[in-house]
């Protein structure tokens, strides 16, 4: 089989969910989940791994060890719903989901995302990755210049309000990227594109488009 979207009745299904956030109505619907939601992102995954491949952008993935569980870790959280109301997975380049450098991509209720880059970096890939902006700002700059000609720009999300210890006397040009905590990008994607197969060539248009930062920080860190 070949990824042909989402259906329809893979948001109502994550709708149903958001509504219905508990163990019963899960297992009493767990076989639309499978088919509607699980299915498909498998699918998806394996079509990329393959585009991936074609295109030379080192990520891959399979349905198995790429897709995220449903199943929310409540322990630390005051918030107990067992259940999470998207459906997301990674690619890497190993195909693992602990990888450092990824790309993501989930669906919602409402829309979809696709991201990619370095998401809440250990603080030692951290400082690297910051240590490598500073001491190569032309390396740096050919990234930015990369991102801003495909219409892309690095998430705030959680940016700092002061330099981080150590990056005081950086270039002042440098200064709100090196205030941010991860180096992401990332795109809405609207409910109707997630329902189509062109959604396979738009995120490997996004992978393709933002494996500048990947390669930059995979080369840091």
């Amino acid at each position: 089989m070949s990824f042909t979207g989402f259906s329809k009745g893979a948001s109502d299904f994550l709708a149903e969910l958001a509504a219905n956030n508990e163990r019963e109505w899960f297992l009493a619907n767990k076989a639309r989940y499978e088919r509607e939601v699980r299915a498909p992102l498998g699918l998806l995954i394996d079509a990329l791994a393959l585009a991936f491949a074609a295109h030379d952008v080192p990520l891959t993935g399979s349905a198995n060890s790429s897709t995220f569980r449903i199943n929310r870790d409540v322990r630390f959280t005051n918030d107990k719903n067992p259940y999470k109301t998207n459906a997301g997975a990674v690619l890497s380049r190993d195909g693992t989901r602990r990888a450092r450098g990824i790309l993501y991509v989930h669906i919602t209720p409402r829309d979809g995302m696709m991201a990619l880059g370095f998401y809440s970096p250990e603080p030692a890939d951290l400082r690297a990755l910051r240590e490598a902006i500073v001491q190569r700002p032309a390396a740096w700059a050919k990234v930015t210049t990369a991102l801003d000609q495909a219409g892309l720009a690095l998430s705030r999300e959680d940016t700092l309000t002061r330099l981080p210890r150590g990056f005081d006397a950086a270039d002042p040009a440098l200064a709100e990227t090196l205030k941010l905590r991860h180096l992401v990008l990332v795109r809405q994607v609207t409910l109707a594109r997630m329902q189509r197969a062109g959604l396979v060539e738009e995120i490997v248009d996004f992978a393709r488009a933002g494996l500048p930062l990947l390669e930059f920080g995979w080369r840091a860190i």
